[in-house]
């Protein structure tokens, strides 16, 4: 399903859209009753069986979209009864990015799909041979008067076993594709047959959301906040993940992404890439320090899901997960150590950056986060063309080296490392392993549990196919890989040793105490050192 264009790509996008309109007009929040009625005008519902239940589900998804909680369904409130918060919160309170939960499932959007069955259909041919009924463990193949198979739906087991004997294709394997897309196993019913995400083992991955035919999941925004922040007057910079080529269509070359982001507000442009060239140099350090003497194998740190499903599901395999800081952070600090008093927008394809970035230790480096879609609605209610805005003149969102940008696709994390440690070290040997997907990583996390990888450097990605797969990517996965190869071979450095921003690294270290705490990389930020000390960065 991923790919291919939907009315529930179209809802979420205008949805996106209208709320960065709300913020741009510094008006009357009470609009915000009139968008429900201006999306889905008339009487005639588009796509549900009525008008007024398409309304409902929209109300919760633009407060979703406003970072807000879903409203209680005892509640009845306009949905400006509860917006003006968004305005009239303290500096301090504006850290709280978002309450939990960050992914949602609206409960009366949902179609309550059945839970996995295996099905037998009408193609039955009722054969004597009947390998269904052969290969069955539990016995739950029976025969009707026609010589036609059936399943005992309260004996199967789900196996998939006779799924895979039918000479006709005739045995058919149906689940939720939200629960299919859940590589924790995290999606359950509730007592209406609707889905529930079981949060203690949910990760923010987002699979769900983007796999969820009838768009009845999604996460909290925070488009409002960073609009707002712009209205202010307040210095918003844009920090940008390396999967960004490509996602706003192919007209937007990156000095066009760079000027786009000039008009709707943004002071500056940086390309999280130079941060994920600073963190392969940090890992590849670490690799050749650490293992095997103090661990027996080590993962990159970079996918926040990845790094969760660890410490939920491997606590002690955990501790093997590098320390090092994300690209995220480590350009939020370079940002935040130039101009001390601005906000930091992390703009790039994941939701559970999100997640990330509203842990306690990393509010101060990334105040917002916006997917490649929320930004999109932010171009836009902006009015912005890439097909006739003109590039930045003077710079281009040109930073990152090769392998820095790499970082966008399964496998480029690892590949960096390794690349790097071949000139730390070009004795030394290094095995790598990829896995993309929360359910690959599983598998490739139970061996390592067993010994099957010491030695070996671990990259774990949560969406199939890498960050260019992520929940809030725009471009097909195929063609955001594509785009991103050329843009990395397109690089004028190569090797993330070849950074111009090593010094940088030193400086960000130097500014920061950095200890562990519940998992995290805590930071204490020192106050006298000013950004003269940052030499080129």
């Amino acid at each position: 399903m991923r790919g291919v264009h939907s009315a529930v790509d179209d809802i979420r996008r205008n949805v996106f859209k209208e709320v960065a309109l709300l913020a741009y007009e510094d008006g009357d929040l009470s609009r915000l009753n009139e968008i429900p009625y201006k999306m889905i005008p008339g009487e005639v519902a588009l796509h549900r069986a009525d008008v007024f239940l398409e309304r409902a589900i929209l109300k919760e998804r633009l407060r979703l979209a406003l970072g807000l909680n879903m409203q209680d369904p005892e509640e009845h409130q306009p949905l400006s009864a509860t917006v003006r918060e968004l305005t009239e919160v303290s500096d301090a309170e504006s850290k709280k990015h978002f309450e939990k939960p960050l992914v949602n499932i609206i409960p009366f959007a949902c179609n309550k799909c059945p839970p996995k069955q295996i099905r037998i259909t009408d193609s039955c041919q009722g054969c004597l041979s009947h390998p269904c009924m052969n290969v069955c463990p539990k016995k739950a193949i029976y025969l009707d008067e026609r010589k036609h198979c059936h399943i005992d739906q309260s004996k199967c087991v789900k196996c998939g076993k006779c799924y895979n004997q039918c000479p006709y294709t005739a045995i058919s394997r149906i689940e939720r594709p939200c629960a299919a897309a859940c590589g924790m196993d995290a999606i359950g019913s509730d007592e209406l047959g609707r889905a529930k995400i079981d949060y203690n083992k949910c990760v923010n991955c987002g699979m769900c959301l983007v796999n969820c035919p009838f768009g009845a999941i999604a996460d909290k925004s925070q488009i409002f906040q960073t609009v707002r922040a712009i209205q202010r007057g307040e210095e918003v910079i844009a920090i940008v993940a390396p999967a960004f080529v490509g996602q706003f269509g192919k007209a937007a070359t990156p000095g066009k992404i760079r000027a786009a982001m000039r008009q709707v507000g943004f002071s500056e442009v940086v390309e999280v890439a130079i941060g994920a060239d600073l963190c392969t140099v940090e890992e590849a350090h670490a690799f050749l320090e650490e293992v095997p003497e103090k661990m027996p194998w080590m993962g990159t740190s970079c996918c926040p899901a990845w790094s969760m499903m660890c410490k939920k599901l491997f606590p002690k395999e955990s501790k093997n997960v590098s320390m090092a800081l994300t690209p995220m952070v480590i350009t939020a600090r370079m940002v935040k150590l130039l101009y001390q008093d601005c906000k930091v927008v992390f703009i790039g394809p994941c939701a559970a950056k999100k997640a990330e970035a509203n842990r306690r230790t990393i509010r101060s480096d990334v105040d917002f986060v916006l997917t490649f879609e929320e930004a999109q609605g932010i171009f836009d209610a902006k009015g912005i063309d890439f097909n006739t805005i003109e590039e930045d003149p003077e710079e281009k969102l040109e930073n990152g080296t090769g392998y820095g940008r790499g970082f966008a696709v399964s496998g480029g994390v690892a590949a960096a490392v390794a690349e790097t440690i071949s000139h730390l070290a070009p004795d030394r040997q290094v095995q790598i392993e990829s896995a993309n997907s929360l359910r690959e990583c599983r598998k490739m996390l139970m061996l390592a549990k067993t010994g099957k990888r010491d030695g070996y450097l671990l990259e774990g990605m949560a969406c199939p196919g890498g960050c260019v797969a992520g929940a809030g990517t725009i471009a097909p996965v195929k063609d955001g890989a594509a785009n991103v190869e050329k843009f990395k071979n397109a690089a004028a450095l190569k090797s993330c040793l070849e950074t111009p921003y090593l010094t940088s690294l030193n400086d960000v270290e130097k500014a920061y105490l950095v200890t562990p705490v519940d998992g995290d990389a805590t930071a204490y930020p020192v106050t006298n050192l000013s950004p003269e000390t940052l030499g080129n960065a």
